[in-house]
């Protein structure tokens, strides 16, 4: 007799699991978005930048013109190339005699080398710079130093 009660027991066990997991089956097919159309599974970015399922507010719009999109690297013109710029120091190796010039408008970093500046440099000085493309990219040219304004 207990082998029946064994038996009758792993037969409930069977049952319930297989109960629940018709039920996991149901729930999953009740919640799926399988069939529900486009708008159920469309995801929009807010103003803010952040996902919603709502379409966002027409007056957030920003209307941005092509010709504005720039596609891969930074191009430089001719114009910008020889037009002298302003920039402070921000590393300069006295040892291996190069350094960089932080721009002060692009806060780009410009390579430059101690034989294309007029006089002593050290870091944290104001120079005045053109810009050449070189072999390796742009390079500062024509450095020269500026007395800071007291």
């Amino acid at each position: 007799m207990a082998q029946t009660s064994q038996k009758n027991d792993r037969e409930k066990k069977k049952k319930q699991k297989k109960k629940e997991k018709e039920e996991r089956k149901a729930l999953r097919k009740a919640n799926s978005n399988k069939g529900k159309g486009l708008e159920g599974m469309m995801a929009y970015v807010d103003h803010n930048g952040q996902l919603s399922d709502t379409p966002p507010d027409p007056k957030f719009k920003v209307e941005i013109k092509v010709e504005d999109i720039q596609l891969g690297a930074r191009s430089l013109m001719k114009e910008e190339l020889n037009t002298p710029k302003m920039g402070r120091i921000s590393i300069y190796n006295n040892e291996r005699k190069f350094g960089f010039i932080k721009d002060s408008l692009s806060q780009e970093k410009i390579f430059f080398h101690i034989s294309d500046t007029e006089g002593d440099v050290k870091e944290g000085d104001i120079v005045s710079y053109e810009t050449v493309r070189g072999p390796k990219g742009i390079s500062a040219v024509n450095v020269i130093k500026q007395n800071p304004k007291s």
